[in-house]
């Protein structure tokens, strides 16, 4: 090839990129936030997770498949990776309430990524990937590594777990925060 062909080429893989990273990252940005509760956290994972698929670009579209769902999966189990790490860290906020310069939410958001948050991470992100991303049971099965029957489970767990702790309270309106059992949590 000629020297110019081979710029051509890297030039129209930059905006092919450049292109599916415009179209995707908000929302994959938003899933994982969903996930972890932590905007910064859900940033890192994320950017990291689009620096790992311009390295494989390549391959991640060489057979024409979409990349999405490759990042998306890599960005989760990067943030998957963080949560271990910052366990403590996560247990400490629970107890010292939320930072003080987090942006202005609404109290239905509030009260959604604090339910979120009460789930277990598996339950957490199939509830993210099925029910925010509109992806089928057998897409989260693949993207997650389980069985459709797993993820259906996981769901079902983590739907009455939400619904408990999203019921309206009819004294101040507001989300009732429902302790999640040490039998529900035991089960991914």
């Amino acid at each position: 090839m000629s020297q110019r062909t081979v710029r051509a080429k890297a030039a129209r893989r930059a905006e092919d990129f450049d292109a599916f990273y415009a179209a995707t990252a908000k929302r994959v940005v938003a899933a994982v936030y969903a996930m972890t509760g932590d905007l910064a956290e859900a940033e890192d994972a994320v950017q990291e997770a689009y620096v790992r698929a311009w390295q494989r670009w390549d391959r991640l579209t060489g057979a024409g498949d979409d990349p999405l769902p490759w990042v998306r999966t890599v960005a989760s189990r990067l943030a998957i990776s963080t949560w271990r790490r910052t366990r403590n860290r996560v247990r400490a906020q629970f107890r010292h309430g939320p930072q003080a310069d987090l942006p202005e939410l609404s109290a239905d958001r509030v009260a959604l990524v604090e339910a979120l948050r009460g789930l277990p991470p598996r339950q957490r992100q199939v509830v993210v990937l099925h029910h925010l991303l509109d992806l089928p049971v057998e897409q989260v099965a693949r993207e997650t590594g389980a069985t459709n029957g797993a993820v259906r489970t996981r769901l079902s767990r983590a739907r009455k777990v939400l619904g408990a702790r999203l019921t309206e309270d009819e004294d101040t309106g507001a989300g009732r925060p429902v302790p999640i059992t040490e039998e529900v949590a035991s089960h991914g």
